[in-house]
């Protein structure tokens, strides 16, 4: 497999990633050094690592986790987008900074559900015995990049007064049509409409 045909990958994998830095950049209006930090590093982590992870399943265990694995991912960007439209139509004190999607369980599910199509990938690549040291390295880079990119993005169309008072809401479509996205890469949609 060529750098170009693995660059190619690492950037479709990282557009999930990418959006949902978009959208914490605009519910936090500020990003500091650290909060980038957190979420470029544990989204480039969990891109690295999900490869490696399918690629070690190999064919043993592929038909199960196919079955599910954008499920899962929709799930868990329902779970945290409820709870972002919950903060942004809920009785909030104005006074109480917003909540930060760059720590605890939050993030975590973030990393985890922008991440499951690295899984895949893995799998795949174990399928055509293509190694996956290099792949998964180039992938978790181009996500922690992607990542920043967005954050700082977000963070610049958070400026907009509009925007921002409805920032959990505009972060919470954000990721319901990922999730939405997912599953209608899969077929969801196909198989119930025809």
């Amino acid at each position: 497999m060529t750098l170009f045909n693995i660059t190619a990958i690492a950037i479709a994998l990282a557009m999930d990633a990418f959006a949902v830095a978009i959208a914490a950049g605009i519910k936090l209006g500020r990003v500091d050094l650290r909060q980038n930090f957190r979420l470029a590093w544990h989204f480039g982590f969990f891109q690295a690592a999900m490869p490696v992870i399918g690629w070690t399943a190999g064919l043993t265990i592929r038909q199960h986790i196919e079955r599910y694995d954008h499920w899962v991912a929709f799930a868990l960007l329902v779970f945290v987008s409820q709870g972002m439209l919950r903060e942004a139509f809920g009785d909030s004190d104005d006074s109480q900074s917003p909540k930060d999607p760059t720590r605890g369980a939050t993030m975590l599910m973030l990393s985890l559900a922008t991440s499951l199509d690295a899984l895949a990938v893995g799998l795949s690549l174990s399928m055509i015995n293509v190694s996956i040291w290099m792949p998964s390295l180039i992938i978790g880079i181009v996500a922690a990049a992607f990542t920043t990119v967005g954050m700082h993005l977000g963070k610049r169309v958070a400026k907009a007064a509009l925007i921002r008072r409805y920032a959990d809401a505009l972060g919470a479509l954000v990721l319901l049509a990922i999730g939405l996205n997912i599953l209608r890469e899969h077929g969801v949609f196909q198989s119930v409409g025809g």
